[in-house]
């Protein structure tokens, strides 16, 4: 099968890097790819939020599956130009992909579905936003409608910073507070089946101990040795097939994969918020663990077969990832500063470390630079949480960055058996 995927962060070179494995894959491109993809994949200079050159590129390469990665191409409708030119993608619709791209429309699919949320106001004037923080008090969560970047949420005890941020948006939902862990969920699903993948948990603060800004993410884990029993089946049951079933009768089925954000509260899981792709870094963790060829998956779903899937295959061990960040991230970051000792972490004891660029992209000389704020994710796998995270830091160690930081404890109340909460 030849593929061409879409995007060039670490989500698309995890699923590189797993498709680059995968015996059923005999041609792997990526546009517009980065540093590290370019080692697996025949990278090309499209414009990811271009439908019509992706279209084009992906007939010029005969691919039989697009792979459509972030956010921003789905929303602006870059699966449907695919689909319009009679290539198998696996992506939702510009309507479908609403679902992550206005918060709004999320409230109103997940009422329409029964789907447990928190309770939320949709604010657009000074008056609803002051109305809203007052109904729904501290911790105040306040989040842009639209797209941002993973940037778009402030969740605070500090109402002057909550109103601060929710007056820069055009259309904000300010929610209530959810107490509890929280989990994400991927389900790959065909805008019938809905197939559940194993769930993991990202770490969204800069620092250690859940302290500083949010963030588009610093670290990850698979699998969860504290979630609840039948935790995937409940989600499945009054989460996933509600919200599919509810896209699917208002005629704009989503296929692709479904992401939710949860929360496993006092009262129950509740969901934080939907994405329309795979999660980044929590992509990294559970596509280390996934053992059925990728790209019969992801086929699968573009080609509604996917209720004709063998079971998926996993393995037994965990899987973590943890993000190597620029100086400055995720305020100002820093960039153009070389990577060294990224061939020492293969050097690193065990049977799976690895580097997946984020931001990153090559100098004049052929030396890798950093290129963004989040620049790497550091996976390792192992028996269990405590030999993957061992893997994992070591290989991190060997990695040099100017000024880097990163979170040292990803996993790691997990790995000792304590509750995350």
């Amino acid at each position: 099968m030849r593929i061409l995927v879409i995007g060039g962060g670490a989500r698309e070179h995890a699923l590189c890097h797993a498709l680059s494995r995968d015996p059923e894959v005999t041609a792997l491109h990526c546009a517009p790819g980065n540093a590290g993809i370019a080692e697996v994949a025949t990278v090309h200079p499209v414009d990811a939020l271009d439908g019509a050159a992706v279209a084009a590129l992906a007939g010029e390469l005969d691919a039989a599956l697009v792979v459509v990665g972030p956010e921003a191409p789905l929303v602006a409708g870059v699966a449907d130009a695919v689909r319009e030119a009679g290539i198998p993608v696996f992506g939702p619709s510009r309507d479908a992909a609403r679902l992550e791209g206005s918060k709004a429309f999320a409230k109103d699919v997940m009422a329409a579905a029964g789907v447990p949320t928190a309770r939320s106001h949709v604010c657009t004037t000074a008056e609803q936003i002051d109305a809203a923080l007052d109904a729904f008090g501290a911790p105040y969560v306040v989040k842009d409608d639209g797209l941002a970047a993973g940037k778009g949420v402030v969740v605070t005890e500090d109402r002057a910073q909550a109103r601060e941020h929710a007056l820069a948006c055009e259309r904000v939902v300010i929610e209530e507070f959810l107490d509890g862990p929280e989990v994400s969920l991927f389900a790959v699903t065909d805008g019938t089946t809905v197939v559940p993948l194993q769930p993991a948990q990202d770490f969204k603060r800069a620092y250690d101990g859940d302290e500083g800004p949010n963030t588009g993410g610093m670290g990850a884990y698979s699998p969860l040795p504290w979630a609840p029993p039948g935790l995937v089946d409940e989600v499945m049951a009054t989460v996933l097939e509600p919200t599919v079933a509810e896209l699917r009768r208002r005629g704009t089925p989503f296929s692709g994969l479904l992401y939710a954000g949860l929360a496993v509260t006092s009262r129950g899981v509740r969901v934080i918020e939907f994405n329309a792709r795979f999660g980044d870094p929590e992509t990294q963790a559970v596509l280390a663990r996934l053992r059925t060829p990728l790209s019969r998956l992801l086929y699968a779903a573009a080609t509604d077969e996917l209720a004709a899937l063998p079971p998926l295959r996993w393995s037994e061990g965990a899987a973590v990832t943890v993000v190597i960040a620029s100086e400055g991230y995720p305020a100002a970051p820093r960039t153009g500063d070389p990577i060294t000792g990224l061939d020492a972490v293969a050097e690193v004891d065990g049977p799976d470390a690895y580097v997946l660029h984020a931001g990153t992209k090559r100098g004049a000389d052929g030396a890798v630079l950093s290129a963004g704020g989040r620049v790497l994710s550091v996976t390792a796998t192992g028996a269990d949480l405590t030999a993957a995270r061992t893997r994992a830091y070591a290989a991190v160690g060997r990695v040099e960055l100017k000024g880097s930081h990163y979170r040292k404890d990803i996993a790691e109340a997990a790995a000792l058996g304590t509750d995350p909460a």
